[in-house]
């Protein structure tokens, strides 16, 4: 049993897609359960994940699976503490030194390197990140810089393209606004977890 710090629901602004995520504390480590509806190029896709961090908020393992109509992938990575990432026992050297996972499909990763890092208002920090995209479940490092501006908004890059957003947060460093993507609808705090979304 784990205990709930909050459950989520977003909603995509740029297409139709929704999203429920809890995220949830047991000892010794952060974990997120969620589950992600959308579409890609018209064609439904359902996307469940787990993700599991230290207590410093430094990514552990990351399970996906996604289901592009009746197509099933899955993908089961895990991280040593050199930050080294594997697949079974095959490491991803591409992703050595990786401390974050990046789902492309979610906003519930940024919160990774915002409660990790803790940034002062006015600073900014680069990381690299295990970005992972879909339907393929593919992956590679990408490097990113995150700023904050004010208490509750920060600035994302990736400094792989011009790509730059600014994304607002809620005190446990959940999105509830990231324009033209996403917008959160519903949260609740509180309760017992048992189990995947």
């Amino acid at each position: 049993m784990a205990k709930v710090l909050q459950t989520v629901l977003w909603r995509r602004a740029d297409q139709a897609g929704i999203e429920y995520c809890t995220l949830s504390q047991s000892e010794g480590h952060y974990q997120f359960n969620g589950t992600a509806l959308s579409a890609i190029d018209l064609a439904p896709l359902q996307v469940q994940y787990e993700i599991r961090c230290d207590k410093e908020w430094r990514t552990q393992m990351v399970e996906v699976e996604a289901y592009l109509g009746p197509n099933r992938d899955a993908l089961k990575m895990r991280v040593d503490a050199q930050q080294r990432w594997w697949i079974e026992d095959d490491e991803l050297p591409d992703l050595h030194g990786c401390i974050d996972v990046d789902l492309g499909i979610t906003p519930t990763t940024n919160t990774l390197p915002i409660r990790r890092l803790n940034l002062q208002v006015g600073a900014a920090a680069e990381v690299t990140a295990a970005w992972i995209g879909f339907p393929k479940l593919s992956v590679q490092a990408l490097a990113q810089r995150y700023t904050r501006l004010e208490a509750s908004r920060y600035r994302y890059e990736s400094l792989a393209s011009d790509f730059s957003v600014v994304i607002e947060v809620d005190e446990l460093g959940m999105v509830t606004r990231y324009p033209g993507f996403w917008e959160r609808v519903a949260a609740l705090q509180g309760g017992v977890f048992d189990g995947r979304s």
